[in-house]
């Protein structure tokens, strides 16, 4: 007879704690590691309790707090930024011949760029942004940019505006809410499986380059045994370091030549040497024309952010525990941070072209750790490889690369992209967007899907008859229709010629 009213003061109680916890400040809901059965509940506890400040200072110790974790999503992020980074500069430097100086000067400069926003965006302001990484499906597209005549600023300030309008009208958010979990499922599976097998593949041309194709079958086979080791032991964020010093170590153990030759140094920091009409990349400034050539392949830039931007912020909903709403990814704060990072950063004369951190947020979601203390990590190892220059040529090494890619990013994509589609009807939906993608690229297989699961085509109908004229067809009709235009305009959909002639190669 006493249970219900029992029960009822429980509950009462328990609403009140609820409320405690959800107005008192970090640092007095904060309880040391030694307080907790696991280090596993202490980290959910950490990601439980903070409460981040939107455009106000979120401070170290007082916000939150550095862990031995937050070391291994940094080290990934410094790893990838390096290599990525140096593609992209390559590939202007071969388009426009410039030498391999202007590359290492030019990656030294944006690891001292990035490592400033790193720490005023991500680290300080806007705690809910993820990292401004680089965007790597761009790389293909900077051929066609130059040899058409664009202007590296012209594209990236293009960018920084585009991105900056998305983020301040929140089309990024609406349209991560248009996307079912099908749809970002198979989205997480294709990257997932097409990034691990391109990686392998980049492995066995540099071994068959050194006529040793046996040490990339020790290294992956290796790898993938540490890899199931650690899972067994619920130690897998420590597969970036573990796996990089494994398959350096192996590599170099069976005969891999490697030596540092990058010596300690800093770049140019005058922005006018890089905009120079004889140094730098001896370009001068963009005239009027320049930003017009560019045009449609910015669009398409930051068309192509949703649907990365979205499959970082569900890998991290997926791996951290509930009630964590509040530290969660902010896609709209992303595309700002981004679009800043962007602007700035082609102002300076840097040669990235950004969008989400995927080398940083996914490790960092595996190891259950929030974005601020982390990204400062990033910032200070950033600033520590551009000036010291020896582990640049560590980090782009490949067996230390093609494994931390591997095991730091497409594997934990592929594991999230199986769970988003274990329930459900989801199948469908995530079957057409890995066979979109593949015709085309991620961008148009996202956009179709997206339009073909809420008319209800495919996937939940159940869904679909719930959403808005505006959600259901409007939007992502329109949203197909611009990104596929710009597509056929640049020359990339398999077996249609550009558009526009000067787009032709």
């Amino acid at each position: 007879m006493n249970t219900k009213p029992e029960d009822n003061s429980l509950s009462v109680a328990a609403q009140v704690t609820a409320d405690h916890a959800f107005t008192d400040s970090y640092q007095n809901l904060h309880k040391p590691s030694s307080k907790f059965s696991s280090r596993e509940a202490y980290l959910k506890h950490e990601l439980q309790i903070m409460q981040p400040k939107r455009w106000r200072a979120n401070l170290p110790f007082r916000d939150y707090r550095f862990e031995y974790e937050d070391t291994i999503p940094a080290m990934a992020a410094t790893i990838g930024k390096v290599v990525m980074v140096a593609a992209i500069a390559a590939t202007f430097a071969n388009a426009l011949g410039l030498g391999d100086a202007f590359i290492l000067e030019n990656v030294r400069y944006e690891l001292l760029i990035a490592s400033v926003f790193i720490l005023l965006f991500s680290g300080f302001i806007l705690p809910t942004a993820n990292l401004a990484g680089t965007h790597g499906p761009l790389i293909p597209l900077i051929p066609i940019v130059v040899a058409t005549g664009g202007h590296p600023m012209a594209f990236g300030l293009l960018i920084g505006a585009f991105g900056l309008i998305l983020a301040l009208s929140k089309g990024g958010s609406l349209l991560a809410r248009l996307t079912s979990k099908g749809v970002c499922g198979g989205l997480l599976l294709y990257l997932g499986f097409i990034g691990t097998t391109s990686q392998v593949k980049k492995l066995f041309v540099w071994a068959e380059g050194i006529e040793k194709t046996h040490i990339a079958f020790v290294v992956i086979l290796s790898t993938i045994l540490l890899y199931a080791f650690l899972e067994h032991f619920k130690k897998r964020w420590l597969a970036v370091p573990l796996s990089c010093f494994l398959g350096g170590t192996m590599a170099f153990a069976l005969g891999a030549p490697f030596e540092f030759h990058t010596a300690p140094g800093l770049p140019n920091m005058n922005p006018m040497y890089w905009w120079g009409d004889n140094t730098g990349w001896m370009l001068g400034l963009p005239t009027l024309e320049s930003f017009v050539v560019v045009l449609p392949f910015a669009i398409l830039a930051v068309a192509m952010w949703s649907p990365d931007f979205l499959g970082h912020q569900v890998f991290q909903k997926i791996s951290y525990p509930q009630r964590t709403e509040k530290v969660i990814m902010n896609i709209d704060d992303t595309m700002l941070s981004a679009s800043a990072r962007q602007t700035f950063g082609s102002l300076l004369g840097g040669a990235n072209f950004t969008s989400s951190w995927g080398t940083y947020i996914v490790p960092a979601a595996i190891a259950k750790r929030p974005i601020p203390a982390g990204a400062i990590l990033t910032a200070l190892f950033c600033i520590i490889a551009g000036i010291w220059g020896y582990p640049m040529d560590l980090a782009i090494w490949q067996p230390v690369l093609c494994v931390a890619l591997i095991v730091g990013v497409f594997i934990p994509l592929l594991e999230a992209g199986m769970e988003m589609t274990r329930e459900g009807k989801t199948t469908q939906s995530a079957a057409i967007v890995v066979f979109a993608s593949t015709l085309v690229n991620p961008a148009f297989g996202w956009s179709l899907t997206i339009l073909l699961d809420n008319l209800g085509l495919i996937g939940c109908k159940e869904r679909s008859a719930k959403l808005t004229h505006m959600s259901r067809w409007i939007i992502p009709l329109v949203m197909f229709i611009v990104l596929t235009t710009v597509m056929a305009i640049v020359g990339m959909l398999p077996g249609i010629p550009a558009l526009m002639p000067s787009f032709r190669q």
